[in-house]
């Protein structure tokens, strides 16, 4: 079986199909995960597969970009995987090559170590993607310059599950059983928002005391409705989309009547990060930024939330994966510390792509030249009004001439995978000799 290969290793064990999140439970740590396609619900028992195996999905799916930044091999839109594969199997899953192979049975390899004695100062600065705290000290100790992504859905997702609105509105809540469900979760707490502020400050936190005093750079929450949806409550306070991708999610939650309670316990988690636990070295960034005046109202909302850009250094961000963001990129600039390029949706909005098709999967291509050009111009307006310009989608991981093709533009820094942080530093410091 074939399908696109996520990142660059090989696993073998069982095969285990699940279908539907209720069969969850079956799962057994080491065992082959082959699903249709996995949503946030799902990233407990990614953690603890050997390899991933789907159905659907392109290289910018959720299983793709959750397996990526944990290291786990992945095969992705294989179309079939599903029916063909039955529980119990024994399968190796090889993504050694830009074509992700499943093999019948335990196939042997070889693994190539390399003793790296120095490690080469490289232009632009490399650093990483992390989400899960647990793998943030293992990380850190990468040659890398900071973390350039940092996602708050890990967290949310796995150590909160709770939709944030529904700890707010606790005591509003008539479900009896949710109610029950959430007290049991959050028993130690009788305001129920401050465990949601305690519990993503200790994560990011986590993350931000492993790298000190390197940067890491924190994306406020991007999920979109239908993966709220599946947080504990979620149904109560999210709408049902036909295409969340292009729906209410990013910016325009943040300062909406009906979300500004939960980016405010937001806020609070990251000031409590900042001031309360010291770790300065917190950036943070807002995702899918439509227009300026939609980056003007969040700004606004930090504040009253006391997270003030520019008070004790801090800097904000705004992801460049809109072509509005690069079209309108002065206006942008003016109000923003710099851009973060996102290239994964990015390459969607450019050419019209449904990331979880695996139909289309073949276009999505960041190589494009429209997106190619269109990033090249986000750096440049950058380095022209002297603002931060870096990339953090997985473009750089993937295709070693897209890293060096941001290193021609000039860009700052380029956010990548763990398992290519040291590939990436060598490839530079080739370029550059």
């Amino acid at each position: 079986m074939k399908g696109i290969a996520i990142g660059e290793k090989i696993a073998s064990g069982r095969v285990r199909v699940i279908k539907n999140v209720s069969e969850l439970n079956t799962f057994k740590p080491g065992e082959v995960l082959v699903t249709p396609m996995t949503d946030p619900d799902w990233v407990s028992i990614m953690k603890q597969s050997a390899a991933i195996i789907t159905d659907k999905g392109s290289k910018t799916c959720h299983a793709a970009i959750v397996s990526r930044e944990l290291g786990i091999p992945c095969v992705v839109g294989t179309k079939t995987a599903t029916s063909v594969l039955k529980t119990g199997r024994l399968v190796t899953v090889n993504c050694s090559g830009s074509e992700g192979q499943v093999l019948a049975g335990k196939v042997p390899y070889q693994v190539k170590k390399y003793d790296l004695k120095k490690i080469p100062k490289v232009e632009p600065k490399v650093y990483v993607n992390i989400g899960a705290p647990g793998l943030a000290f293992k990380t850190s100790f990468l040659p890398v310059a900071g973390a350039g992504l940092v996602r708050e859905e890990f967290v949310i997702a796995n150590d909160i599950r709770i939709h944030p609105l529904a700890l707010y509105h606790f005591r509003q809540l008539k479900d009896k059983v949710l109610k029950r469900k959430i007290e049991k979760l959050t028993s130690a707490y009788s305001d129920k928002r401050q465990f949601f502020i305690d519990r993503l400050a200790e994560g990011i936190g986590q993350i931000a005391a492993a790298f000190w005093p390197r940067p890491v750079i924190v994306r406020f929450a991007d999920f979109k409705t239908n993966e709220y949806r599946q947080l504990l409550g979620g149904e109560i306070f999210e709408l049902e989309e036909d295409n969340p991708m292009l729906g209410w999610r990013g910016a325009s939650r943040y300062y909406s009547p009906q979300f500004r309670p939960a980016f405010n316990m937001e806020c609070q988690a990251l000031k409590k990060v900042r001031e309360e636990f010291g770790l300065t070295n917190v950036m943070t960034m807002i995702p899918f930024c439509r227009t300026v005046e939609e980056g003007k109202k969040v700004l606004k909302e930090m504040e009253k939330a006391g997270l003030k850009k520019g008070r004790g250094g801090m800097k904000v961000y705004v992801m460049a994966e809109i072509p509005s963001n690069i079209l309108l990129a002065d206006e942008f600039l003016k109000i923003f510390d710099g851009f973060s390029i996102g290239s994964n949706d990015l390459t969607q909005m450019t050419l019209g792509l449904d990331r979880d098709s695996a139909m289309v999967a073949g276009i999505g291509d960041e190589r494009n030249e429209a997106v190619k050009k269109l990033v090249a111009e986000a750096i440049r307006h950058c380095r022209r009004q002297k603002k931060y310009s870096g990339i953090c989608g997985e473009a750089p991981s993937n295709y070693a001439s897209f890293a060096l093709f941001l290193a021609r533009e000039g860009i700052e820094s380029i956010s990548v995978s763990p398992q290519v942080a040291i590939k990436t530093i060598s490839l530079l410091a080739k370029a550059k000799n």
